[in-house]
């Protein structure tokens, strides 16, 4: 294992890019918040696989908290991630401080129209417009030949690739899996916030999530019936349920009918306490 070499500043960022073009090597960039799980690990070794270097972030980014949620909180561990960045074979570490990435006077902010309405958009004001704004940042910095995040974050997913279309970036967005624990829950930094109860009770939405894909599979394509089989355990668990709805998997548009010439996703948000968790699963049927 080689120790991540940090960079701190966008001019460093592109002396290393600039580098790397002379040499004529193919990057991967993995953006991440930081408190690095298994999740995020997956995707810098397919980095690896798919590039000759690749390059993570960390960056708590301030843009996408609303004022009430966990911005102050959210777990942090750069030490930790450094050592585990440097284990899945990321050779370089982009670690800046939030006054360099919004220095004073800053007024520029990258808004995706349909994709970000509703689900998360609906329920976190202005969040995606934090996302969407820093991740720009980022590939227009490092210039990556390729660009990984985790399907988790699912509606993330869609914004990024519609603002790396749009906007021409010539960057490929790729979307790995959900990585799971080994009882099916998705795995977030947001768990470690989680009691031992409310860790049990979170099981909830994954075995909604699966029930819903089982039915689905078994040929039910009507979203009222499947979305009832998915309230099911959240309701017996007691979880407050933020939303639970089918969409189209590349449009968000939402559906209420599953058919097997368009592709489904169903996307889940609950709260365990005051920890807000989210997951989903693709929906087919015959």
């Amino acid at each position: 294992m080689t120790t991540p070499r940090v960079l701190k500043t966008p001019d460093e960022v592109r002396w290393f890019e600039r580098d790397l073009r002379r040499r004529g090597q193919r990057l991967a960039l993995v953006p991440t918040m930081g408190f690095l799980h298994e999740g995020h690990l997956s995707l810098m070794r397919e980095g690896r696989v798919r590039c000759d270097v690749v390059a993570a972030t960390i960056f708590v980014n301030p843009a996408q908290f609303g004022p009430n949620e966990d911005l102050s909180r959210y777990p942090r561990d750069q030490e930790g991630d450094l050592t585990k960045c440097g284990q899945a074979g990321a050779s370089v570490v982009y670690c800046p401080e939030p006054s360099t990435v919004y220095p004073p006077g800053y007024q520029t902010y990258v808004s995706v129209e349909q994709v970000s309405q509703g689900l998360c958009g609906g329920r976190r004001p202005g969040h995606f417009r934090g996302v969407a704004t820093v991740v720009t940042k980022l590939l227009s910095l490092f210039r990556p030949d390729v660009a990984l995040f985790g399907e988790k974050d699912y509606q993330q997913l869609q914004v990024i690739k519609a603002l790396a279309k749009d906007l021409e970036l010539g960057v490929e967005i790729v979307g790995l899996p959900t990585v799971r624990e080994a009882d099916g829950l998705a795995m977030s930094s947001r768990n470690v916030y989680l009691s031992a109860e409310d860790r049990a009770r979170a099981l909830s939405l994954s075995k909604g999530l699966f029930a819903m894909k089982a039915a689905a599979e078994g040929g039910e394509a009507n979203v009222a019936r499947l979305v009832a089989l998915g309230l099911a355990p959240l309701t017996q668990a007691k979880v407050k349920v933020d939303y639970l709805e089918v969409r189209d998997a590349d449009t968000l548009a939402p559906l209420t009918t599953v058919t097997s010439g368009r592709p489904a996703r169903v996307l889940v948000a609950a709260f365990l306490g005051a920890t807000r968790l989210i997951d989903n699963l693709a929906l087919t049927v015959p």
